[in-house]
């Protein structure tokens, strides 16, 4: 896994969790690390046990040179649409950065430009950059730990085990239960949507 996209010191990585789910938050991190960095165990956080990601949420965070995360929350997302928001939780996170950043370094194929500041998209960045891979690190386990304290509010969607995310499971608990405040209504939340009274 490379250090760096260009050899920039201060280049930031981010990246999001929870862009396909039907509850919660859109959560993105960004994170500069520092050229002597090292961590075996970092990888994308969809390549990474749960223990991994925890074991490494503490070591990011305090070893980092910037670390931060952010949620647009359902409320929004419909608003906007899920690819804004998910541009916006990453425009949150860079702009709470007070350091000088060269670049931008963004997961996936599609970035919306902020603050004139250059940028790089890379599709399996979390996989190739450590920036990235230790945001999306970050943005995946703090969304987890928000949606697992919402299931203690509506444990019948058993939120603490598929985080929203549309499994079978959760698509039977909306039929049966409805929707919370924390859906994402501009979602197809069942594949009969006309079966869903909103």
């Amino acid at each position: 896994m490379l250090k760096s996209f260009y050899q920039y010191s201060n280049e930031i990585g981010t990246d999001e969790a929870g862009r396909g789910c039907l509850a919660g938050p859109v959560t993105a991190a960004a994170v500069i690390l520092s050229n002597s960095f090292e961590n075996v165990l970092l990888n994308d956080s969809k390549q990474l046990s749960e223990k991994k990601r925890t074991i490494l949420k503490p070591i990011i965070m305090k070893e980092a040179d910037f670390s931060v995360v952010a949620h647009v929350f359902p409320e929004e997302i419909d608003e906007i649409n899920i690819l804004n928001a998910s541009f916006l939780a990453m425009h949150k996170c860079i702009n709470q950065c007070t350091m000088k950043v060269p670049l931008i370094i963004v997961d996936g194929n599609r970035f919306k430009p902020f603050k004139n500041i250059p940028f790089e998209c890379i599709i399996k960045g979390d996989s190739k950059y450590m920036s990235i891979a230790a945001a999306s690190v970050l943005a995946k386990t703090t969304r987890d730990a928000y949606m697992e304290k919402i299931h203690e509010e509506y444990p019948m969607y058993n939120w603490k085990k598929n985080k929203g995310y549309p499994t079978k499971e959760h698509r039977e608990a909306i039929r049966k239960y409805g929707i919370t405040k924390y859906h994402r209504k501009s979602f197809r939340l069942l594949p009969e949507q006309l079966t869903l009274d909103l």
